[in-house]
């Protein structure tokens, strides 16, 4: 039986050269090609190392096709490191489509972790909220942009955004439109570099900041946005549930619940979303 190759995922580092695992640098240093979202990049990093290696480039406009190139390369036994220009490929970055056709040919693939934007942003963040939701670049239209983040109002987690430098400001009023000016922002960027900045302020307070200072527009960002607010909903007693119930029988949601919330003294919404569930149970 022929022996197919390995492909390695490999992270590399999002500013600082030095954050790069030895692990890392034992795999770039015996494979036989590495696959580079920009090859000239990836050959800067490579020099860094002191290592010469067959660059392959696999970016977002040719994934599909630098995906049959290098299925025939593991096919043939030899064995692929896939990079990015920085941090973890696949994460907000070409990887995803190539790891998936991999692992569906059942060649085998190996992660080898290091720096990841998110994790590096939120460990010095200070959060310490529950849990936290990652959905990488906003939409670059405004409209789609304010619809992707109506999406994520109700969220009650940390919610964790990348922004390009020249989308920062629209982004940010854009944030402020939609989830409100009440919640904690903090702007992670140039993480790791010469000029790294983390600050915390309110929504209603973020355009000022930016606009302070033209530099505080530059460089890649991680926004960490806080968690929308838990709102706390009534109980609804046994008696509750029973009158709302009779009352469906005969009529509209809407007019049911007027009528429950009269009679319950409960709150309208509550009753409304114990209604939906009923509904939907039935």
């Amino acid at each position: 039986m022929k022996q197919y190759g390995t492909l390695y995922v490999v992270a590399t580092p999002i500013g600082n050269l030095g954050d790069i695992t030895l692990r890392a640098i034992e795999t770039l240093k015996h494979v036989d090609a590495i696959a580079a979202e920009d090859t000239r990049h990836t050959g800067g990093l490579l020099a860094h190392l002191g290592l010469s290696k067959k660059l392959i480039a696999v970016h977002e406009h040719n994934e599909n096709q630098a995906t049959e190139k290098l299925l025939i390369l593991l096919k043939n036994g030899e064995s692929v490191a896939l990079v990015t220009d920085a941090g973890t490929p696949g994460i907000s970055d070409p990887g995803a489509v190539v790891v998936d056709a991999v692992r569906k040919e059942q060649i085998k693939v190996v992660p080898i972790p290091g720096v990841s934007a998110v994790i590096t942003a939120l460990s010095a963040s200070g959060i310490a909220q529950n849990g936290f939701y990652f959905h990488g670049f906003l939409p670059a239209s405004g409209t789609a942009r304010r619809k992707a983040l109506e999406s994520l109002k109700s969220f009650s987690v940390t919610l964790v955004l990348y922004e390009a430098p020249h989308r920062i400001v629209e982004c940010v009023e854009d944030i402020a439109k939609v989830l409100g000016e009440a919640r904690n922002i903090t702007f992670a960027r140039e993480l790791t570099k010469t000029f790294e900045t983390i600050y915390t302020c309110s929504v209603s307070q973020a355009g000022a900041w930016l606009q302070a200072d033209a530099n505080q527009q530059r460089g890649e960002f991680v926004l960490l946005i806080e968690a929308a607010p838990v709102i706390e909903t009534q109980e609804i007693s046994e008696e509750a549930q029973r009158i709302l119930k009779c009352l469906l029988v005969d009529l509209p949601l809407k007019q049911a619940v007027t009528l429950a919330t009269e009679i319950t003294k409960l709150k309208k919404n509550d009753l409304y979303e114990f209604a939906l569930k009923l509904k939907k149970d039935k």
